[in-house]
């Protein structure tokens, strides 16, 4: 009977537990087959920050890295702010690391081949010195590295330094200009600028009109004033034609600057504008002569020559050399001069005649002419 009695009670629990596997609970649905088993949490995570060397990793635009730094007294050197003031009359050393270095510095300074600047590159370093300072001296100095491969070199945008340098000189509140009057040409389709910059960077400087007399307002959307060009005409019209100058004030003085006549260029460019000069217009039998093509035009402007002369159909032998140059007039105004000049050895009657010179551009051509004989 007891037997019985535990086969049944057996039989019971097995039933039981097939019950309880194949019915889930009504609080939980069945689990998908391969579904994660992790329970799920409600804690807040934070994102992960990437560290400083992977976000500079991630962030491949190359950086500007300041080579430059200035001499100071004492052997001690200095990174030099974007602008320093300087007396007049201090030598200014400035060096730049890297082993191929090149500079830029005040045009007034290349314009007069000044033997006062020496540049020199050592094993590590570029240097700059500048000796005997003045006030005319005042301007933007830069340095940059090369990247080269053989002979070919190109600037490494990466690693350069400049600063803007005030050579305040007593009496002398403005850039020395090296003519009392100065001519700025103003287009309708570029900036003018007149170029009164001044020695100290606290200066007040104004603008005036010669005649009507008045002052005229740097209102910042017509004209702005930068320190290190001067007065800016955003967008010239004829208008802003007439003399002008600037006024400086600084320590209880004040200063007058030199004249500048703004004219107005109805048609920014052209034909070039030509003229033709024979070394002599009467020449002697066996001399030599030369006849000189000359035009003046904006900087970026190029200009092909062609020749006409008298001895070309029998293929006399001349020598035809073309040259140009800019010529800075201050930082208003560059002239870019071309010339073509034709040279003949040994006049002789087959020379006499009239020699053509055309000159052209984009814009078109113009032509001149003069005329040689013998005397």
């Amino acid at each position: 009977m007891k037997l019985w009695l535990l086969l049944g009670l057996l039989l019971v629990h097995e039933a039981l537990e097939e019950v309880t596997g194949q019915q889930p609970p009504k609080n939980k649905r069945p689990k998908e087959p391969g579904e994660n088993r992790i329970k799920p949490t409600n804690k807040k995570v934070k994102p992960k920050i990437p560290k400083m060397k992977d976000r500079d990793a991630a962030d491949v635009t190359p950086k500007t890295q300041s080579i430059m730094v200035h001499m100071m007294d004492k052997g001690r050197f200095q990174k030099p702010a974007a602008t320093l003031s300087l007396t007049a009359g201090q030598t200014l050393e400035l060096r730049c690391k890297g082993n191929k270095i090149e500079w830029s510095y005040p045009a007034y300074l290349d314009t007069f081949k000044d033997s006062r600047l020496s540049l020199k590159q050592q094993e590590r370093y570029g240097q700059l010195t500048l000796v005997n300072s003045t006030a005319a001296d005042t301007g933007e100095f830069s340095c940059w590295g090369q990247l080269c491969h053989g002979y070919l070199c190109r600037r490494d945008e990466t690693k350069s330094g400049s600063t803007y340098i005030f050579f305040t000189e007593k009496g002398e509140l403005f850039v020395p200009s090296p003519s009392y009057f100065d001519v700025v040409y103003l287009n309708p389709d570029r900036q003018a600028v007149v170029p009164c910059r001044v020695t100290v960077l606290s200066a007040k400087v104004t603008l005036h009109r010669e005649f009507p007399a008045k002052e005229i307002p740097a209102n910042g959307t017509d004209i702005v004033y930068d320190v290190k060009r001067g007065f800016v005409y955003l967008q010239p019209h004829s208008d802003h034609q007439g003399v002008v100058y600037c006024k400086a004030e600084a320590g209880g003085k004040s200063q007058i600057s030199v004249k500048y006549q703004l004219l107005y260029v109805e048609v920014p460019r052209g034909p070039p504008s030509t003229t033709i000069l024979a070394s002599s217009n009467k020449v002697g039998s066996g001399d030599d002569i030369s006849v000189l093509c000359t035009v003046l035009g904006e900087p970026d402007v190029e200009v092909e020559f062609r020749w006409i002369y008298p001895g070309q159909k029998e293929e006399r032998p001349v020598t035809i050399q073309d040259s140009w140059r800019l010529i800075h007039r201050g930082l208003g105004h560059t002239t870019r001069i071309s010339q073509s000049i034709m040279t003949i050895e040994d006049f002789e009657t087959t020379d006499v005649g009239y020699y053509i010179c055309t000159a052209q551009n984009l814009q078109g051509a113009t032509t001149v002419a003069t005329t040689v004989e013998f005397s």
